[in-house]
């Protein structure tokens, strides 16, 4: 089977339009730093703090571009150091989830929801999932081959759109799991 390329996501910040003007300054525009994998997303040069009860994570990226609702996304270990219960959660389902505060250069916004710890999924169109047998919501394991932590991820969302391109992301914590550094490939496992 074809051989999917596999991202380690750093934590990271998604901010509505207005938040952005909250955190930054009115008027403020974000601009890109590094383009990522998935088509017209990026890395911005903001970065900000993540406040806990614990802790505060210092110089998190903004995502861009602006979203419809800010959301925070962390390891498992990140939500613990800042003292947070974090729900393990598709993009997007933020509702009812950790309470967190975000501070910028220029004010600061308390979320009463929006931190999550994202579930790790497969990016691809529907001409991949064809390929690979799979459907938009369809929950698969890949294997990843290292040279000495091979392991196989189970619980994936295969999430298909048109504007995706074809990538697997996995946190930090999952990341160090299988000892993964430099471009890795995995194989959808039925």
């Amino acid at each position: 089977m074809k051989p999917i390329l596999i991202e380690t996501s750093a934590r990271h910040i998604h901010v509505t339009e207005a938040d952005l003007h909250t955190l930054c300054g009115k008027d403020f525009k974000l601009s890109p730093r590094k383009e990522l994998s998935q088509p017209g997303q990026y890395v911005s040069d903001v970065r900000l703090n993540i406040v806990g009860p614990k802790k505060t994570l210092e110089g998190v990226s903004i995502l861009g571009p602006c979203r419809k609702a800010t959301q925070i996304e962390v390891s498992l270990t990140d939500a613990r150091s800042l003292g947070v219960t974090a729900p393990i959660r598709e993009s997007g389902d933020i509702t009812g989830s950790s309470p967190v505060t975000i501070v910028g250069p220029v004010g600061q916004v308390v979320l009463k929801e929006g931190l999550i710890i994202a579930k790790r999924h497969i990016h691809m169109v529907a001409k991949d999932a064809a390929e690979f047998g799979v459907k938009n919501g369809q929950i698969v394991s890949v294997k990843i081959d290292s040279a000495e932590r091979s392991l196989i991820f189970g619980d994936v969302v295969v999430r298909v759109r048109e504007d995706f391109a074809l990538a697997m992301h996995i946190d930090t914590d999952e990341s160090n799991a299988a000892g993964l550094s430099g471009v890795v490939y995995g194989t959808i496992v039925k």
